[in-house]
């Protein structure tokens, strides 16, 4: 067993620590955009809500990814594992396989209205920034935990190939969150592969038919494959519209108790449907895109 696996939360949280860190200077030295409200009110909810629900998700250890990857492996249980697949390979095919899952588990929580309820909580950010990238209900957070349980336990993933998914998945959150303005040829460059923060900053667009676009977090390949791909914001980074107003403007959507009540408030999630349906009716699209309902 290598050290990794030996000190996963350690290796995980000094990853963590040190792209939070490497993405909160880049914010500050190189900002995207300026920020409509201060970062107090914001960080305060964000930093809040992330806290609550790495504390919960603690509390179910046995249904982590990792740990299922762990039982799948003594128990000879999945496609890796029967197949006697090299480590290495397996990994390989375990880092794309959950990238792929995740992508698509993204795209169904903007498609089927009773999961939509709670991923808003994660637009209804009015800014974008390295924070918003953990800015998730925990009733979010658990389904999508056991997601990607069932899918290890299918795959029979190797327990490194899970961590190193389960850190490059947090890492990159952060990162294509953050509000960094990158070089245009490095951004470029980089989303020929990777999701970038010019690309997911057009996913946060209050414009329906950017909303439901770029589902990616870490590669951008898939996007382009299942043509949900849009390079950029029809008004630009700078005059583009980031969040779901009629929700943050109706709730205290950057308090913890506000973001874990936001699914149960009915009234104005309809009515925020509704303006969308109404100003985005006339609105030209390269592509079909399903809408929440």
């Amino acid at each position: 067993m290598s050290w990794i696996e030996t000190n996963e939360a350690i290796f995980r949280l000094s990853v963590f620590v040190a792209v939070l860190a490497v993405m909160l200077l880049a914010e500050w030295r190189r900002p995207k955009r300026p920020l409509t409200r201060t970062r107090r009110e914001r960080w305060r909810g964000n930093i809040s809500l992330t806290v609550f629900n790495t504390l919960t998700l603690r509390l179910f250890a046995p249904l982590t990814a990792v740990g299922t990857a762990a039982w799948a492996q003594a128990h000879h249980v999945g496609v890796f594992n029967v197949l006697a697949l090299p480590e290495v390979f397996a990994i390989i095919l375990t880092l794309l396989l959950m990238d792929l899952a995740i992508w698509y588990q993204h795209k169904l929580f903007h498609q089927w209205p009773w999961l939509w309820r709670l991923h808003l909580v994660h637009h209804a950010d009015m800014d974008i920034d390295v924070t918003t990238g953990a800015r998730f209900h925990t009733v979010e957070i658990w389904l999508s935990m056991l997601i990607k349980c069932l899918v290890v336990m299918i795959l029979g993933a190797p327990v490194m190939g899970v961590i190193l998914f389960e850190t490059l998945l947090s890492g990159m959150a952060m990162f294509n969150h953050s509000n960094v303005a990158l070089p245009k040829q490095v951004d470029a460059w980089l989303r020929r592969v990777i999701v970038t923060p010019d690309m997911h900053r057009v996913h946060h667009s209050t414009r329906f038919h950017e909303c439901n676009a770029n589902y990616g977090f870490n590669l951008s390949c898939w996007d382009r494959w299942f043509g949900t791909y849009v390079p950029q914001p029809r008004k630009g980074h700078h005059g583009m519209r980031i969040g779901l107003a009629e929700v943050s403007q109706a709730t205290d959507a950057s308090h913890i108790l506000g973001m874990l009540r936001l699914p149960l408030r009915w009234r104005i999630l309809q009515r925020a449907y509704q303006n969308n349906k109404e100003t985005q009716a006339h609105e030209p699209s390269h592509r079909h895109i399903q809408k929440p309902r």
